[in-house]
């Protein structure tokens, strides 16, 4: 595959894989999460490959979110089908990649960002990264295992808070959190990551991957699927209309509980 929305470098067994959509953002669209999607399973397929190291382009964001427009005017079956066909494809995948991906948070993560980087293995952050699943203001909830990874990662009471709030929190909360397993300067952020890769790809990778697999088999899949159907229903919502109308109108929504 021919990538138009990513960049990929493999260097010393490290694949490198940016986000190369600056002037969106780095919003996640169709095309971009195909790009993932091929990325991800050459990773996990070849030899030459011992790590991941995953961030997005320029400094203002790893991924700011999805694309909006493409999905704004879906009923509930195209909802949850683009929920399961994207958790399938890249985020589960990424997941259950044997080999170590990194996520490299180098600014906004918010929406489908956020839960792209809780899919990754690991997580470094900049000092200056703003993390947060902002759905519910578009009258949504994480559709991309964002109410089920960020559980796991934070604790309940902190992910309900942050999912029903959808407001952003800083680097140094999310370090706190255990959201991500450290902060660094951004001029550090890249080198930092390498080192925790070129760490582990000194182990034997075989063990590095059945290590990933056994990790990722202590939590239950059950609430992928009901995070699924529920991510589905809203897309049958006036909020969710309104949401999506407000978003690309660059207005506030007016919501009405319908």
């Amino acid at each position: 595959m021919t990538y138009h929305n990513i960049l990929s470098e493999l260097k010393e067994q490290i694949l490198y894989v940016t986000i190369n959509r600056e002037h969106k953002l780095n919003a996640l669209n169709k095309d971009t999460l195909a790009e993932l999607a091929d990325v991800i399973e050459f990773a996990g397929k070849s030899d030459v490959v011992s790590g991941v190291l995953l961030t997005g382009a320029g400094e203002k964001a790893f991924v700011a979110g999805a694309d909006i427009s493409e999905f704004a005017d879906y009923d509930s079956a195209q909802g949850e089908a683009l929920a399961r066909n994207g958790q399938k494809m890249v985020f589960d995948a990424i997941e259950n990649c044997p080999k170590p991906v990194l996520a490299a948070i180098n600014g906004f993560a918010l929406g489908g960002g956020l839960e792209l980087a809780m899919a990754c293995h690991m997580r470094i952050a900049s000092e200056n990264a703003k993390l947060g699943l902002p759905e519910v203001s578009l009258g949504l909830i994480p559709g991309y295992g964002g109410t089920q990874r960020l559980t796991q990662l934070v604790g309940k009471g902190r992910a309900i808070e942050m999912i029903t709030t959808g407001e952003m929190i800083t680097a140094i909360q999310a370090e706190k959190f255990g959201l991500v397993n450290y902060v660094v300067p951004q001029t550090e952020l890249i080198a930092r990551s390498e080192a925790l890769l070129n760490k582990i790809k000194s182990r034997a990778p075989l063990a590095v991957g059945k290590a990933i697999s056994a990790i990722n088999a202590s939590f239950n899949a059950e609430g992928f699927e009901v995070e699924i159907k529920a991510f589905g229903k809203c897309f049958q919502t006036g909020d969710f209309k309104e949401g999506a109308l407000a978003f690309i109108e660059k207005r506030k929504p007016v919501f009405k509980g319908k």
